[in-house]
């Protein structure tokens, strides 16, 4: 039978113990304590929690379904042969099939598919060629406001690129930046610099490192002994065990910061310009770079939230470096050996930005992938059937426990036939929310219209 203590012996639950290291005054907290319950033997607690971050990763011109879709559904799937990047990331990464875009506007080959990174139709345009705007936020100025909301960071959010050459005959800001903020009619596109001494100036000319605070973190228990003493004379045998092991706890916490490198590091400038021209770009480099830049950001927690358009809608970009013969886009619509070769490519560069994040530490001791989101798709299911029903969706990291990890195969559909783009159920802005209620659990919905969502997509959930 649970005997509660004596209310007279009871300590508050905010009860800490205090002393001074560096002439400053320092408190550890308590574990929960029986001498903390209530008579109904009932703990409150309360405290904020640790930062997540947030990447929307763009690649134009879809993919080959039949080699991107996985075969096998939920825990249990294996890569298909355009997601081999993943190997050694497989258990954070969630991929997402057969989801219907329920976009409503004129279809213009490139543009209507965009709604799968916003929940919003695209609003006219009459920059020329072939134009439209974006009709609402984009998720990542979604979830960038939620942020600024509730514990602001120096920049609101970061906007990089990789590739310069888009399609000079698509326009307007769908088919030029990835991010959007603001309200419907009211809107601010955020465009991508694909220079990285250029984002390094960004970010880091003014800014200033906070203070290294390891020194500061480490011998906190040696200037509590006192505190500790007077605290374990109100204590009974049950309360005095707890509070042991949670001090060997603090120990084994203080011995792994001493282990930790800096949290928050200014990197050199890169020198690097991305100055070269078309098919002689060094992308290889470049994303390099940029995820860097970004790692960096986040452990300096100048920001929480980036993006990166890796190559735009319809891009003509020539990829060197997998030795293509054409753009991007022509290959898209030979779906030849060189389309293939190219989303392997981009999946390479994807991969290696989430193994940037998982290569860097976080306050916390883990990785800065495992406190991040990443979502990336594209306009396209395929380039060469312009389809935007089962447009690839990925999903890196998980958010600090809130998606299932390991990640999963989640299909709304199975495809009728291999590289079926037109079967799909769902709607892909349920998606959206889902990685907007990472951050606010309470967020109502996402887009407008037919596209809109108040229902996250609770199977990738945790």
């Amino acid at each position: 039978m649970h005997v509660l203590r004596n209310r007279n012996h009871a300590i508050g639950r905010r009860t800490m113990l205090r002393g001074l290291l560096g002439g400053a005054s320092v408190a550890v907290g308590l574990p929960l304590l029986e001498a903390m319950l209530d008579t109904h033997g009932t703990a409150l607690a309360s405290g904020g929690s640790l930062p997540k971050r947030f990447v929307s990763f763009f690649f134009g011109n879809g993919v080959q379904l039949e080699h991107f879709e996985p075969t096998i559904t939920g825990p249990g799937w294996a890569l298909s042969d355009q997601l081999a990047p993943f190997a050694a990331l497989k258990d954070y990464v969630t991929v997402c099939t057969g989801m219907r875009n329920r976009q409503t506007a004129q279809a213009i080959s490139h543009h209507e598919g965009m709604t799968v990174f916003s929940g919003y139709d695209y609003t006219p345009s009459n920059a020329g060629g072939f134009a439209s705007d974006w009709g609402g936020p984009t998720i990542d100025q979604v979830i960038a406001d939620i942020i600024a909301a509730r514990d602001p960071t120096p920049i609101h959010s970061l906007q990089v690129g990789i590739t310069k050459f888009d399609s000079p005959v698509d326009n307007g800001t769908t088919a030029k930046a990835i991010s959007a903020s603001g309200a419907p009619g009211a809107l601010t596109a955020k465009y991508p610099s694909q220079n990285p001494r250029a984002v390094w100036d960004t970010l880091f000319t003014e800014f200033t490192a906070p203070p290294e605070n390891k020194a500061m973190r480490l011998g906190v228990l040696d200037e509590v002994r006192e505190d500790v003493a007077e605290l374990d004379a109100r204590l009974g045998q049950t309360d005095r065990q707890r509070l042991e092991a949670h001090l060997d706890n603090i120990a084994e916490l203080e011995a792994k910061i001493a282990a930790l490198p800096p949290a928050c590091t200014i990197p050199g400038d890169p020198h690097h310009t991305n100055s070269e021209p078309n098919g002689q770009e060094d992308l290889v480099l470049t994303n390099q770079l940029m995820s860097q830049l970004i790692a960096h950001a986040f452990a300096c927690d100048a920001t929480r939230v980036a993006s990166n358009l890796f190559c735009s809608v319809a891009s003509e970009a020539v990829f060197g470096q997998t030795e293509s013969t054409y753009t991007h886009h022509g290959h898209s619509h030979f779906n030849d050996q060189g389309y293939h070769n190219n989303i392997v490519f981009i999946m390479e560069r994807l991969a290696e930005l989430m193994q940037t994040l998982r290569d860097t530490p976080d306050v916390d001791g883990t990785s800065l992938l495992d406190s991040t989101l990443i979502y990336a798709s594209s306009e396209l299911a395929q380039g060469f059937t312009h389809a935007w029903q089962r447009q690839p969706i990925i999903i890196g990291g998980h958010g600090r426990g809130y998606l299932r990890h390991p990640g999963i195969h989640y299909q709304a559909v199975a495809p009728g036939y291999p590289g079926d783009d037109s079967t799909s159920a769902g709607n892909t802005t349920d998606i959206l929310l889902t990685l907007a209620r990472c951050f606010d659990p309470e967020h109502p919905s996402i887009g407008a219209g037919a596209p809109m969502s108040t229902t996250p997509l609770t199977d990738i959930m945790a």
